[in-house]
């Protein structure tokens, strides 16, 4: 078995479709090999959405094209070594928060988002969200994220344990400084996170530092706030 996979999402008009090498740690690396690359489209166009999404307001689809066009500006310009770099300090400013949780809800990211896998080498637990189909919550299993989803993103098998982290890092395309989160708009993490945070769970959202705005982004009772955000600059609490 070589040390790469590629899953790549087919007959998908006007998908925008980006492929990502994932440096991945733990106990996956030594049986898989040290990267899995996939192929997503960033805003989940992978494949029909049936999931209900509630309206989106016109101030705040034009703050997350905004933030999206931040987020790509920045990283665009980024050498390899660069953002590598970013990547390694976002996992040293997340080392005490995952060293003192029992869980890991992490991520696999898509090409524009930062990598949370080099911050997993700490991580006693680790878990990733997993789709059964598209219309349903994502539930966070146990396990590698080695087969495609419903969106093409990598996942663990759908036989691995389901767990309740204690720390979930949470994807964005921005939050502002009261935890509000501009996510990709289907709601996926909206119909998870509340009841992690109901049971317990720090939510943290993790990106780059461009993506921490001051403008307010508006709050919809659907919307559930971060605990605290993440970024290589550091990370900024506010629960």
């Amino acid at each position: 078995m070589t040390g790469t996979a590629r899953y790549e999402a087919t007959n998908i008009p006007e998908a925008i479709k980006y492929p990502r090498g994932l440096s991945l740690v733990g106990s996956w690396s030594g049986t898989y090999g040290s990267h899995l690359t996939f192929v997503a489209s960033e805003d989940f166009r992978q494949t029909a959405m049936v999931v209900p999404s509630p309206p989106i307001p016109a101030d705040k689809a034009l703050l997350r094209r905004q933030a999206r066009m931040a987020r790509r500006d920045f990283v665009q310009a980024l050498k390899e070594c660069e953002r590598e770099r970013l990547e390694l300090r976002l996992a040293d400013h997340l080392a005490p928060l995952i060293e003192r949780s029992r869980i890991i809800g992490a991520y696999s990211p898509l090409l524009l988002e930062i990598s949370p896998l080099p911050a997993l080498a700490r991580a006693a637990r680790v878990a990733f969200p997993a789709f059964t189909a598209p219309h349903l919550p994502f539930r966070f299993l146990v396990g590698d994220p080695v087969e495609p989803g419903p969106f093409g993103i990598p996942q663990p098998p759908l036989a691995s344990p389901e767990v309740g982290p204690d720390l979930v890092l949470v994807p964005l395309v921005a939050s502002d400084r009261a935890g509000t989160r501009l996510g990709q708009g289907k709601g996926h993490y909206d119909r998870v996170l509340g009841g992690l945070k109901a049971g317990g769970a720090l939510l943290v959202g993790v990106g780059w530092a461009v993506q921490l705005i001051d403008s307010t982004i508006p709050a919809e009772p659907w919307d559930i706030a971060l605990d605290g955000f993440a970024s290589p600059e550091g990370v900024t609490m506010w629960r």
